[in-house]
């Protein structure tokens, strides 16, 4: 194997060592996104971009060469199998020939599109993990209303029971101007309590909406995951039909 293709494959394998390791459930995406965050990445995403292009058309060139040297080989086994009899060492040099195009066709196939996976897989983490935050936000902030709107229930309470208490044993003491702002007062408390209610209702549709799009990511990561193993098997699977 010549240098260039030894450094395909090992780019292969450091992609699956990845993937497998992005892919662990132990793992949650919070703690991928504080790794991402780390300031060593930010000073790469600068060229992150400019890196993924470059390596893609590496690997578009060496898939194209490959398909290209298949091709070459087959076509010389195929106009070679008349001639077989008359010069066997020929043939397998084809045979050995085509056998190491077929092997660096899949490796720098497989190379290419484990890394348009890897690069959709870290996206994909980092949305998940992003919208985690915002669900345990809501989730604080619903917790935080909520407690103040039972804050605000119990204090209306006891004032309408005082008021009560107050209108029976001090109904002929009371002037009109207290009853007035008693009245004010109550309503103020009546028109707090109904924001607080329209508030928690907002965060609580906001808080189904989260879910919903966290249920749908968590779904969309699992199905790569088990594109990831199917391939994977498939890889593991090409070598053993060639051996056989």
């Amino acid at each position: 194997m010549t240098f260039q293709w030894t450094a395909v494959a090992a780019f292969l394998y450091a992609e699956i060592a990845i993937l497998l390791i992005l892919c662990l459930p132990i793992i949650s995406p919070v703690r991928w996104q504080k790794v991402f965050t780390i300031r060593i990445w930010s000073k790469l995403a600068n060229y992150w971009n400019k890196a993924f292009l470059t390596i893609i058309v590496l690997l578009i060139v060496l898939f194209l060469d490959a398909v290209r040297e298949v091709r070459k080989y087959s076509s010389l086994q195929s106009s070679d199998k008349t001639t077989h009899t008359s010069s066997p060492n020929a043939f397998d040099h084809i045979q050995m020939k085509l056998f190491r195009a077929q092997r660096n066709l899949y490796i720098s196939g497989f190379s290419l599109f484990l890394w348009l996976v890897l690069r959709r897989t870290v996206s994909l983490i980092t949305m998940l993990a992003k919208e985690m935050k915002v669900q345990m936000n809501l989730e604080t902030e619903i917790a935080s209303t909520s407690t103040n709107a039972k804050k605000y229930l119990e204090e209306n309470e006891k004032l309408q029971k005082a008021l009560k208490f107050k209108k029976t044993c001090n109904s002929e003491s009371l002037s009109d101007a207290e009853n007035e702002q008693m009245k004010q007062e109550v309503q103020n408390l009546k028109a707090e309590l109904k924001k607080m209610s329209h508030a928690l209702t907002q965060k609580s549709d906001e808080m189904c909406e989260v879910k919903k799009q966290c249920e749908h990511l968590k779904r969309e990561y699992d199905h790569l995951a088990k594109e990831h193993h199917k391939m994977l098997d498939h890889q593991h699977e090409k070598p053993k039909k060639k051996a056989l």
